[in-house]
């Protein structure tokens, strides 16, 4: 099956993708089109999910929202930027960069104290700096080396642990058999005094650890909201579920594991 993914060649995800799968790959320009390919069947994804500096992916976790997909693994990756420059960075003019390695190389950016322009990738920002002599990117070492770009300074993220969370999508689910973790979305629908406790505590009492819980906008109005919540798939957590879906609507987003990336 073909394997769809964030483009153009040079990116984190392409590098991910083809560690795991081979080069096999087709790159499309964003998340959003990646989600909805998958969703209409004949390929599976591979999607940022969350990162351990900027937090998580918005238009991931849009795309969750609006396209019926499973997720049927994760992979984690180490993330590293670096400065390309073709002089001192001190006089550069512009620096592109992608939001999320913006958010990750911020204290790095704030220094420079030069114009930060958010492109759609780390590759697209490789491809935006060859346009001009003045300008800068942040981008991967895959990224400097594809489009012949010089490094100026190495390692600029904020974190040494920097690490993003991938999550590989189908339109079908994956059978729990061998799973370690799942994924739901959680919808209160009606507001109310010691909803999100409620929540967490049928988690709690059967000792069930939540590796993830974020809130995401319902778009029904300003303080409406929708949980993001990932559980690690240990003795009840199946009857955690059915305890949810009694009090919230749940939509379950599948059960996986991890894959392990080679070389890294």
């Amino acid at each position: 099956m073909i394997v769809v993914t964030l483009g153009p060649a040079g990116t984190f995800s392409h590098e991910l993708a083809v560690r795991l799968y081979g080069d096999d790959i087709e790159l499309l320009p964003t998340i959003r089109s990646i989600i909805k390919r998958v969703a209409a069947g004949g390929a599976k994804g591979l999607v940022p999910i969350e990162n351990s500096e900027a937090g998580g992916v918005g238009e991931t976790l849009q795309g969750l929202l609006e396209f019926d997909v499973s997720i049927t693994a994760e992979a984690y990756m180490p993330v590293r930027h670096h400065l390309a420059a073709r002089g001192d960075p001190g006089r550069l003019s512009v620096i592109y960069a992608h939001p999320q390695t913006h958010e990750q190389c911020s204290v790095l950016l704030d220094r420079l104290g030069v114009e930060v322009v958010h492109t759609s990738s780390n590759a697209a920002s490789a491809m935006a700096m060859q346009k001009d002599e003045r300008s800068g990117a942040v981008i991967s070492e895959t990224a400097a080396a594809v489009y012949g770009l010089p490094v100026a300074e190495r390692d600029v993220q904020n974190s040494e642990g920097n690490t993003t969370r991938f999550i590989e999508i189908s339109a079908l689910p994956r059978g729990s058999a061998g799973t370690t973790k799942c994924s739901l979305i959680v919808d209160p629908e009606l507001d109310r005094v010691g909803l999100l406790a409620d929540i967490l505590a049928v988690f709690a009492r059967r000792g069930i650890n939540l590796t993830r819980i974020e809130s995401r906008p319902s778009r029904r109005g300003m303080g409406r909201y929708l949980f993001f919540i990932d559980m690690e798939t240990a003795e009840g957590w199946r009857e955690a579920k059915e305890e949810l879906k009694s009090m919230t609507t749940v939509r379950e987003l599948g059960c996986y594991a991890r894959m392990e990336v080679p070389g890294l």
